[in-house]
């Protein structure tokens, strides 16, 4: 399944890349291999590996398995304080220098001309958004106009930072990608100002971050009612909230269980159960 944003096919879930070092490649593989046609990743090699997600995707693109139409590449550019030593940019070089050298380089990974998305991985401070993250936006969105990339978000961030920079974007900001704690009501405060402004809200350790709500009685019985696994409808409940949740799983049976929720049809009660449980 996927949605039209801005002229763009979104897949309903996301593979997310992080953190699988030296089996980032076969992981990539089989996600792609299991149906999963939205790629999520980041040109920081502290904690993504991008050059070997690239890879398995020119793989696939080679092989005649997929078609380049048929994906979804998401990106992200990262403040020199989130990298290690190992940089995609100068970092001698000015904020937009280095935005523009990271996307260069995201697109060597891949081997295309142009991604489905650009994301921004956090603001450079806790609290409202600085002159670094107005020149590091400002780079994107000379990007999206060069045509290069279809659509740019942001990522960790708070309500108040998302009202900001819809206050300053001339591209209209599609995304934002965050860590969705059950025990914070979901991130409800972000997902509201999401859903004003016309913002697909990406969930991301909706499973890890919330292993209390997978072991609720209550969410388990809905499971054993829809006989899905209470992870599918943790991820069910993502979607029909209006989330665009990520998986990061390792293992390719959950991979395809993960894609196998579209015949799933929580009701009213099921979704406020869920919605209650991490609270």
């Amino acid at each position: 399944m996927t949605m039209n944003l801005r002229g763009v096919r979104v897949p309903r879930f996301l593979y997310g890349t992080a953190w699988k070092e030296d089996r980032t490649e076969g992981l990539v593989n089989d996600a792609l291999d299991a149906g999963f046609r939205g790629i999520d990743t980041a040109n920081q090699r502290k904690h993504y590996f991008e050059q070997a997600v690239g890879q398995a995707v020119q793989n696939k693109l080679r092989e005649g398995f997929i078609r380049r139409e048929d994906l979804f590449l998401q990106t992200k550019f990262t403040f020199r304080d989130g990298q290690d030593d190992r940089l995609p940019y100068d970092p001698a070089a000015s904020i937009t220098e280095q935005v523009a050298q990271s996307f260069s380089s995201s697109l060597e990974h891949f081997g295309v001309d142009s991604l489905e998305s650009l994301v921004l991985h956090g603001p450079s401070q806790r609290d409202g958004l600085g002159a670094e993250d107005h020149e590091a936006w400002r780079a994107m969105e000379a990007i999206a106009s060069s045509g290069r990339v279809k659509l740019l978000g942001i990522s960790n961030v708070t309500a108040e930072q998302v009202t900001a920079l819809v206050g300053l974007s001339t591209v209209p900001v599609a995304f934002v990608q965050n860590r969705c704690y059950a025990d914070r009501q979901w991130d409800r405060a972000v997902r509201a100002v999401c859903d004003e402004h016309g913002i697909i809200y990406q969930g991301f350790s909706l499973l890890t971050a919330n292993r209390h709500v997978l072991a609720s009685s209550k969410v388990i019985a809905i499971a054993t009612r829809h006989k899905k696994t209470a992870s599918q409808i943790v991820f069910r409940f993502a979607q029909q909230v209006g989330m665009l949740p990520l998986t990061g799983t390792s293992d390719p049976a959950h991979m395809q269980q993960d894609l196998d929720i579209d015949t799933v049809e929580l009701d009213a009660e099921e979704l406020a159960i869920i919605d209650r449980a991490g609270r």
